[in-house]
């Protein structure tokens, strides 16, 4: 169906009526600053937030209501300080699409999205999962290998000692069997790790229900339940998103089922792990270690027992995906391309909440905000 009050017939016509996008959650002028000036020279109107909004402790309730005000389309990379809420969304009649640069929708309603008949979509991985995927291994070899440990002995004046003594990984002809490491969620950064360890031949086991079987043959990888692996492996390294079925996934229980010697990495979502109950697995020597780069509550507070653990945790500030360059300027080129489609009436790729697609066909599809072809505004 086309709305007649709100089809656009021709460009002069298009540029009247300046379809808004608000960027709730800029990225960096470096990498976003050319693909906004040129949306706004295709006649699009652009209510560009602050990256402030993105800082914890900073309240943006307020400005981004008025940024919000007469939206058709959300965009923006992570902004977990100050959400996309029902209220938000529900400012703008007209609101059909949110979309993320980045792969994680944590901070957005979803389920409210789906029920106001708006898309969410999502980058299909991050830009930079290659970095999350390297951060990954460096946590896991500072942990089995005691770097901090060495350095700080011998900064404070000691040599050689057992308590310093790491841990070999692979296999070797020897007979020495090697670790085994576990693998929570097999997507691209989880099957990355896999490729990078392949060189160390140790043991791979991998969890993910909702993967092809043939992924875990590629990688190397052994399928286990979630259970085994736990039990099992000497490391356990989580790769998921954050949903109902993977929050708190680490928790008092799952965390007995493993070894007193592992270690357990965490650089996708604080929410799935019960800080609480991780702190006094490692007081209590439940599992050996810990290192994490991503917390329920970031900042972590200053008062975290997290803090007082000592060389028994690794702790990174969400940065693990912060390397020169890689940044996710993809996920911005498939964020605005989502947007240019869905203003378009069409239906945009990467949707997280497909189960919306009934509704919001029945209100937007073929209602156009654009000048046809849309492969016009593709090519930038």
């Amino acid at each position: 169906k086309v709305r007649s009050d709100r089809k656009i017939v021709d460009w002069e016509e298009f540029k009247m009526a300046n379809p808004k996008i608000f960027v709730f959650a800029p990225d960096t002028p470096k990498r976003s600053g050319d693909t906004y000036a040129k949306l706004e020279e295709a006649g699009f109107q652009l209510a560009v937030g602050d990256q402030e909004w993105r800082k914890p402790g900073v309240d943006a309730t307020q400005s981004m209501r008025e940024f919000a005000q007469g939206s058709d389309a959300f965009m923006g990379t992570s902004t977990r300080a100050n959400p996309i809420t029902r209220e938000l969304m529900e400012i703008s009649p007209n609101l059909r699409i949110v979309a993320k640069y980045s792969i994680g929708v944590d901070d957005i309603d979803v389920e409210a999205a789906t029920e106001l008949g708006i898309l969410v979509v999502h980058g299909p991985t991050e830009a930079n999962w290659g970095g999350v995927a390297e951060g990954t291994i460096g946590m896991i070899l500072a942990l089995l290998k005691k770097t901090r440990e060495r350095d700080e002995y011998i900064k404070t004046g000691k040599w050689r000692d057992a308590s310093v003594q790491g841990i070999y990984l692979g296999q070797r002809q020897d007979g020495h069997e090697g670790v085994t490491i576990g693998i929570v969620g097999l997507g691209r950064i989880g099957r990355r790790v896999c490729d990078l360890l392949a060189p160390w031949r140790v043991r791979l086991l991998a969890y993910d229900p909702y993967i092809n079987k043939a992924d875990f043959n590629i990688h190397d990888a052994k399928e286990s339940d979630f259970e085994t692996l736990l039990k099992e492996s000497d490391v356990v390294s989580m790769h998921v998103l954050h949903t109902k079925e993977s929050h708190h996934m680490i928790n008092n229980e799952t965390l007995a089922l493993m070894k007193p010697s592992a270690v357990l990495i965490n650089t996708a979502r604080g929410s799935v792990i019960d800080e609480k109950a991780l702190t006094e697995a490692l007081q209590n020597d439940v599992i050996s270690a810990a290192a994490l780069d991503v917390f329920e509550d970031e900042p972590i507070s200053d008062d975290s027992p997290l803090r007082d653990l000592g060389h028994k945790v690794l702790l990174s500030p969400h940065a693990v995906q912060h390397n020169v360059e890689p940044g996710i300027r993809a996920g911005l080129g498939w964020a605005r391309d989502g947007v240019i489609k869905a203003l378009a009436g069409e239906v945009p790729d990467h949707i997280y909440n497909p189960e919306v697609l009934p509704r919001w066909r029945e209100r937007f599809e073929g209602d156009y905000l654009l000048p046809e072809p849309v492969d016009r505004y593709c090519l930038f």
